[in-house]
């Protein structure tokens, strides 16, 4: 009989019956994902501890005949099965590969399962799912409206003036550098999962470059009384990606002006041996609830005015990938404050 403290701290369940199908061990994954004690389930056979069914309802054990099958098999590959549900619980998906253990007669003496619960790949999956249908809804508007304009114009130029022609390629620019800024996005992202987002650091002056994203705002638009920047001491030579830096305060900033109100009020300074950043509003801030999720894909407020909800997401990988730590507070009026610090940095690559 095998001993059951070396499959203790595998991090798949194990379920191992013996010659006669009798369940012998059950490791603490496999009482994890079964929802049931080694107790409850050592002693007992195999079929009644794990009646899988395949995707037809058929019953797996009777398809596949590990004790009296063919004997020349070693091993079953992975197939993703049904547990029912006993006791109204629902039926579950779980993936199950096996081994067959044979003496010299080619005998079956031990069945050695593994089960792995499918509730994490398929939460993976469904965030790839809605990371193609967010960005496919977000291309689609600036796409048409490139499309509308460039057909009317090649159908109908003569008729346009200048102006006219002027103030469409206008609105083509501007859509096109949207759907630059969306390809950007989800490259980014997908650096940020795979671990590779690549820094290439340099010495930066964070005031001025903060001050610079302000005052493209200002030119773009916005109310110069909308902003207030406050430098409250001298920082250190950085050294950080100023490319990324940019994207991270270009983020933090747009979601106080999208989703905030009153004032954006941008601090920056000398923190730890590094840098200190906090970008708050005057709006009506952040649940409690809520602030767990807002670095995570696809989060929006509930007066959420628009956008990808990739934006505070891919803030936080490039500030871990500085090794700086990322947070949200409330401001002393409840407004949302977003405070993120970055260390002086060395002058060298980072992957």
């Amino acid at each position: 009989m095998p001993e059951k403290g070396i499959y203790d701290e595998l991090p798949d369940g194990v379920v191992v019956a013996d010659a006669d199908g009798r369940i012998i061990v059950v490791n603490p994954a496999a009482e994890r994902v079964l929802g049931r004690s080694a107790d409850e389930t050592v002693g007992h056979d195999y079929r009644d501890v794990l009646p899988f069914v395949d995707a037809q309802g058929n019953d797996w054990w009777a398809c596949t005949r590990p004790y009296d099958g063919l004997p020349t098999r070693t091993r079953q590959p992975e197939r993703l099965l049904v547990l029912p549900g006993t006791g109204g619980d629902k039926d579950r998906e779980l993936l199950m590969t096996a081994s067959y253990v044979r003496d010299g007669d080619r005998r079956l003496s031990r069945l050695v399962i593994m089960l792995r619960d499918t509730a994490a790949r398929a939460r993976t999956e469904r965030s790839g799912a809605e990371l193609v249908s967010t960005v496919a809804h977000e291309l689609r508007s600036p796409l048409t409206s490139v499309k509308g304009f460039t057909a009317t114009m090649l159908a109908k130029w003569e008729r346009f003036n200048d102006d006219q022609k002027k103030l469409m390629l206008q609105t083509v620019n501007s859509d096109a550098d949207r759907v630059t800024r969306l390809i950007s996005e989800l490259l980014d992202v997908s650096r940020i999962e795979a671990g590779r987002l690549e820094l290439r650091k340099q010495v930066v002056d964070v005031a001025a470059l903060i001050r610079r994203d302000v005052d493209a705002r200002i030119a773009a638009g916005e109310s110069p009384d909308r902003f207030h920047l406050d430098v409250t001491g001298e920082l250190p030579e950085m050294w950080v990606d100023p490319d990324k830096l940019a994207q991270v305060v270009g983020n933090l900033v747009e979601n106080a002006v999208r989703h905030g109100a009153g004032t954006v009020h941008i601090t920056v300074g000398p923190h730890d041996g590094g840098a200190s950043v906090t970008v708050a509003d005057e709006g009506e801030g952040i649940p409690v609830q809520a602030r767990g999720r807002i670095f995570t894909k696809f989060w929006r407020g509930a007066a959420s005015r628009g956008g990808t909800g990739l934006g505070l997401y891919i803030a936080k990988g490039i500030v871990e990938a500085h090794g700086g730590t990322i947070g949200v507070e409330q401001t002393p009026s409840g407004g949302a404050l977003l405070r993120f610090t970055l260390p002086a940095g060395t002058p060298s690559f980072a992957l």
